[in-house]
């Protein structure tokens, strides 16, 4: 990515050319392997609402929505919500997707998972700390956070990479690390990813809590 576009990583309109031009090297055709293989492994996980932010054209979505849970897929591009909408459809699954953007927008009620795949790392770093804020705004507390994250030294992204030290100075007040390993992946990002299952600490007496009652849609 040159410096002159850099800045425009979280730029709707950035994102939206890119799907208008098709021009994505991050779709896949198909779901995260390791999230694949974490929900099959996983048949009775506990709640039943996921945010999936950044969700692209829905294909991680969709394997949560095989799994029976209440699924919100965000991106800011009009093009990806169009397209997941479309093809969750077309696989007879029930999902909803709205244009939204999870660092700033306010959550229609908070949720139980927020999985992530392809937001922390689409995102300029300097823009982490809203990124953590925004998990705490949109996740219930004791909820469960899972995450692909690439553990890439470029930093010409994106994709931007970060390491596990960073990860777990980020998330460690807040979460408690209940597992993490290295997942199978796309062919060509073998070695590069891992991936990490946190449950957010239920807040303290005294501390500042970023919860908020929960708001059913009407």
């Amino acid at each position: 990515m040159t410096p002159d576009t850099r800045h425009m990583t979280h730029d709707a309109n950035y994102w939206e050319a890119r799907y208008q031009t098709a021009d994505m090297p991050w779709e896949k055709g198909e779901a995260s392997p390791g999230l694949v293989d974490f929900v099959a492994a996983h048949p009775k996980l506990s709640g039943s609402t996921v945010c999936v932010p950044g969700c692209g054209t829905g294909h991680d979505a969709r394997i949560w929505a095989r799994a029976g849970f209440q699924v919100l897929g965000l991106d800011i591009a009009p093009s990806a919500v169009r397209l997941s909408s479309e093809r969750t459809r077309a696989a007879g699954l029930s999902a909803q997707f709205q244009v939204s953007d999870f660092l700033r927008d306010e959550p229609p009620f908070l949720f139980d998972w927020v999985f992530e795949h392809t937001l922390f790392c689409a995102i300029q770093p300097n823009q982490r700390d809203d990124y953590m804020r925004a998990v705490l705004r949109w996740l219930k507390p004791d909820g469960q956070y899972l995450a692909v994250n690439f553990l890439i030294p470029d930093e010409d992204g994106p994709p931007f990479g970060t390491t596990r030290e960073e990860l777990w100075n980020r998330f460690s007040p807040n979460f408690e690390l209940l597992e993490d390993w290295v997942p199978r992946s796309y062919p060509n990002r073998t070695g590069e990813e891992r991936m990490f299952w946190w449950r957010r600490k239920a807040p303290t007496r005294g501390s500042l809590s970023h919860s908020r009652s929960i708001v059913k849609k009407g």
